[in-house]
């Protein structure tokens, strides 16, 4: 089982993928960094496919919450090539793909860390999250982003894994919300006056 974090006292099943939904500005990222961060302290493997930050960003944020450097955490930044900064580099914590648009890079990028984790370090558990759905979808239909999905999620209920998917709520319409949140085993929606309303399929 998984410990979803401190404050939301929950366990879910390995392979199962939680949306994180809400308006801006309610935690969503701050939440997602927080559910992998008390997995890393468990010994887990940590993955985040960041489309809206840098790596670096990312990695600052993510050490305010738990000491990473000597554990299995990687990043995969879809955003830093697209900017144009300079000549950069892969190295075992960080991949880049091209652009957010990029969805079958972000696959194979996340398919050889889980590989590095999961298979090489025997890490068993590893939980995955991607920040923001919502970037996806400003750069790709409603139908391409729902076929990555579906082999995203699937990858990661194959491999034992925890997906955390963050999405802004207030930027797509009802019929958008509903087709993507049905490939979901539960649903944590955020807002700004109330606490985290978790809702799973258990």
């Amino acid at each position: 089982m998984y410990q979803l974090s401190a404050d939301l006292d929950e366990e879910v099943l390995p392979g199962t993928n939680i949306l994180i939904s809400g308006p801006p500005l309610t935690g969503k990222r701050s939440l997602a960094l927080d559910i992998l961060a008390t997995g890393v302290e468990n010994g887990e493997g940590a993955i985040i496919v960041t489309t809206k930050d840098s790596a670096t960003r990312v990695l600052e944020d993510f050490a305010r919450r738990t000491e990473y450097e000597s554990r299995p955490v990687a990043v995969v930044d879809c955003v830093t090539r697209q900017q144009g900064v300079g000549e950069v580099r892969e190295d075992k914590r960080i991949k880049y793909t091209s652009s957010p648009v990029d969805m079958t890079g972000i696959g194979i990028k996340l398919s050889e860390f889980l590989q590095a984790f999961h298979q090489d370090q025997g890490i068993s558990h590893n939980r995955i999250m991607v920040h923001s759905l919502s970037t996806l979808l400003m750069y790709a239909d409603l139908q391409t982003v729902f076929r990555f999905l579906h082999v995203f999620t699937g990858r990661i209920q194959s491999v034992d894994g925890l997906g955390v998917f963050c999405i802004d709520s207030s930027s797509h319409d009802e019929q958008a919300m509903n087709t993507l949140t049905q490939l979901f085993d539960g649903v944590i929606r955020m807002s700004e006056d109330e606490p985290p309303d978790i809702r799973l399929q258990q």
